[in-house]
């Protein structure tokens, strides 16, 4: 009886401390809103400043980038995650496949994952111990989140065609480099693992590949042309002019042919097919008809012919995997979006917003971000690329960021050794590559993207 009082006094005594700290922590939470409440700096010129910054940059972004660009994007990360069956991204690069065969499709399969340094996780760890060579897996590790088609639209977009360039070469070339890097540190393991290791044998695809590639690239092509933007250099007899002048009715043309993979590859019913194209044609005409300012008249087709898209797939009962594709690029929308909106309002607050030569400037005074990466020196860059490499960028949150620091001062050779170092690495992202391939291997891994961020960063920002 003793033993069991006491028993229950100890139950009712742990009870109470649980109790205790969870009204404590309510109370601290109290505490910090009213203390933030009560300090609100609303008389501060620099405060209402970077409020103003921010709700100019979501406006911005939200008219800009969303519709033309996120959305179909959304759909595109979708056709990989429903057509193309894992087993045939992994025999490309699988333990059987040859090295250059192997590196090169692991360099490269980033540009249409769509995933951030979390979501490549998974896929990294499954190819590990399935038999990929460490050279191989490591450059997909890399690759996967460094040069996604949705950062590679927008990092040309918003910061610039050469950074966009810059960051998809140096991603690849990083991906390859430290993947051999990698597999020659540690070759004696990667000898015995390639005598041990199993065959990958890949699920058979549903369809002929030049289908879903054909599937692929025109929704490649509607999101690269929707997005082309006019010559910065405001030159109207070049080439990339006259395409900017034509560019809706490339996107139309190219339209039609993701019409005819609708009805010939997915085998939606034709009647729904032209509905949508009536529906997104009559949408534009209105649009165009009614509504001044040309930045906007695009969206409104944009919008209903992606609506079309969705309502067709969703109801369609020939194929599950036609409404998998939607489902998969809500699925992708919900993921992303989220997080990219908080960093586009948390980029606007701190480093301000610059865009259509305004500028806006944020809370944070531009002499501090000029201090610690403005200019090209070796110090600026190995910090740009050790703050990024331990920062969580959610896909895309990196491009408004860099973007406001841009503005703020930062030097183009650290903001590309930030692109290159922060997508693919963060502090939650190292936890998990621990547990997979070990401390020293995980060390030496994160070490090799500091240190070739750091000097291509020197390199880029001596060139431009």
């Amino acid at each position: 009886m003793f033993v069991f009082l006491r028993t229950t006094k100890q139950i009712h005594l742990i009870g109470f401390i649980v109790e205790t700290k969870r009204e404590i922590k309510i109370l601290v939470w109290i505490a910090v809103i009213f203390g933030i409440a009560f300090f609100l700096p609303i008389e501060s010129v620099r405060f209402n400043t970077a409020i103003a910054a921010t709700l100019d940059l979501v406006k911005w972004y939200a008219r800009e980038h969303v519709v033309l660009c996120l959305l179909p994007a959304f759909f595109i990360a979708g056709v990989i995650s429903i057509f193309v069956s894992q087993g045939s991204v992994l025999r490309y690069f699988g333990a059987n496949a040859k090295k250059w065969l192997a590196y090169t499709v692991a360099s490269v399969s980033g540009t249409i994952l769509a995933v951030c340094s979390c979501t490549i996780l998974p896929l990294f760890s499954s190819i590990h111990k399935r038999g990929a060579g460490l050279g191989p897996a490591i450059a997909f590790l890399y690759s996967g989140p460094a040069i996604n088609i949705l950062a590679i639209i927008l990092t040309a977009r918003i910061l610039g065609f050469e950074m966009g360039v810059a960051r998809t070469v140096g991603a690849v070339a990083f991906s390859i480099v430290i993947g051999s890097a990698m597999s020659i540190i540690y070759r004696k393991e990667e000898k015995v693992k390639k005598e041990q290791q199993m065959n990958i044998v890949p699920e058979p695809e549903k369809r002929p590949m030049w289908q879903t590639s054909f599937h692929f690239f025109t929704l490649i092509l509607i999101l690269v042309f929707a997005n082309w933007g006019a010559p910065s250099n405001g030159d109207t007899t070049s080439a990339w002019f006259l395409i900017w002048s034509y560019k809706w009715y490339i996107t139309g043309f190219f339209g039609l042919f993701l019409a005819y993979s609708l009805i010939y590859i997915l085998k939606i019913k034709w009647q729904w097919v032209i509905g949508a194209i009536l529906a997104t044609g009559v949408s534009a005409f209105l649009a165009t008809t009614f509504i001044e300012n040309p930045k906007l008249s695009p969206l409104v087709p944009m919008i209903v012919g992606i609506a079309s898209l969705s309502i067709i797939t969703l109801f369609d009962k020939k194929d599950a995997d036609n409404k998998g594709w939607t489902l998969s690029a809500w699925d992708f929308t919900k993921q992303i979006m989220p997080m990219l909106a908080i960093g586009v309002v948390t980029a606007g607050f701190l480093l301000g917003s610059t865009h259509d030569g305004t500028t806006i400037a944020g809370v944070i005074p531009n002499e501090w971000i000029s201090a610690l990466v403005g200019g090209n020196s070796i110090f600026s860059n190995f910090f740009a690329s050790i703050v990024g490499a331990f920062m969580y960028f959610a896909t895309l949150t990196e491009v408004p960021i860099l973007q406001g620091l841009i503005a703020s001062g930062m030097g183009k050779g650290p903001a590309l050794a930030l692109l290159l170092a922060g997508p693919s690495l963060s502090l939650p992202n190292m936890l998990v590559i621990r547990g997979v391939l070990g401390n020293q291997k995980t060390a030496v891994y994160v070490v090799l993207v500091i240190v070739m961020a750091t000097l291509s960063g020197l390199i880029y920002g001596s060139v431009f």
